[in-house]
């Protein structure tokens, strides 16, 4: 079964009248639209005219929502790649991801996140003989390093984290500091925003670059500005958008996307 995209048009709008800080009946105001139309969107009913009135005001792509109230954005389809697997978990009603990434040939590994629960990893990686060198958190919400303890004891390796969200048993770390596991090059950016020290990990040496990104950014959408929405949208454009349109985007919730896609369809980003 795909897995279903992480946010809608309620959750999108809703999100950036947050962010931006515009009530509904500031919204109404500036769309030109009554403030029961603001709450029918809000509601998750379709409506086009109110989508091209309201997306300006709140800096969003009208065409990518208009595209996501239809049912019609779907997110690239990616294929197998060799060296990649994505750990879908369960954690108080919502799904959550957490990704393996190793060199087929030396099957040096690196874990990022451990999700609700890490047994599928610890099973794969004893299935495929891959040696786990690194774990690598995005950032220390629960519902991703709910298992960190049972990861690290299972596989004996070393816990890297932001220096600006320190995680119990975790080494902290800067913007651009590099890692290698086999053939793989790992190199980590700053992307916070959802959370104080949210980080993407940019991994290459498998048959497409790859970016764990966290929260950062979804499928159509992204983590939100819970720390500052300002940043939220500018490091995602600087540090993730700039990566090549191939790149595969591994979110922390929702199925995997491109940049490519992301930047001509997501509508906190394309138009821009």
């Amino acid at each position: 079964m795909p897995i279903p995209l992480e946010d809608n048009v309620s959750d999108i709008i809703g999100k950036a009248q947050r962010g931006l800080g515009i009530s509904d009946s500031q919204l109404a105001e500036r769309a030109g639209v009554t403030a029961d139309r603001v709450r029918s969107l809000r509601s998750g009913e379709s409506d086009d005219d109110a989508i091209e009135r309201v997306a300006p005001v709140l800096k969003l792509s009208a065409a990518a929502l208009r595209k996501l109230a239809s049912g019609n954005w779907n997110p690239e389809a990616i294929g197998e790649i060799d060296g990649l697997t994505q750990f879908n978990t369960a954690y108080h009603g919502i799904t959550v991801n957490a990704y393996l990434v190793w060199d087929p040939a030396t099957r040096d590994a690196v874990a990022f996140d451990t999700g609700a629960d890490c047994g599928g990893m610890l099973q794969q990686i004893d299935e495929k003989k891959l040696g786990v060198r690194l774990i690598l958190l995005t950032h220390a919400h629960p519902d991703h390093v709910a298992d960190l303890r049972r990861l690290k004891k299972a596989t004996g390796a070393p816990v890297y984290i932001s220096e600006l969200e320190p995680e119990e048993s975790a080494q902290t770390i800067v913007e651009g500091k590099h890692f290698r596991a086999g053939s793989l090059k790992i190199e980590a950016r700053q992307t916070s925003g959802h959370s104080p020290g949210g980080l993407t990990f940019v991994v290459t040496g498998l048959a497409r670059p790859i970016a764990i990104v966290g929260d950062s950014l979804f499928a159509g959408s992204m983590g939100g500005g819970n720390v500052s929405y300002e940043d939220a949208l500018r490091n995602n454009r600087e540090k993730i958008l700039t990566l090549p349109d191939e790149t595969i985007v591994c979110p922390g919730h929702g199925p995997f996307t491109t940049v490519g896609k992301e930047k001509k369809d997501n509508p906190f980003f394309a138009e821009r």
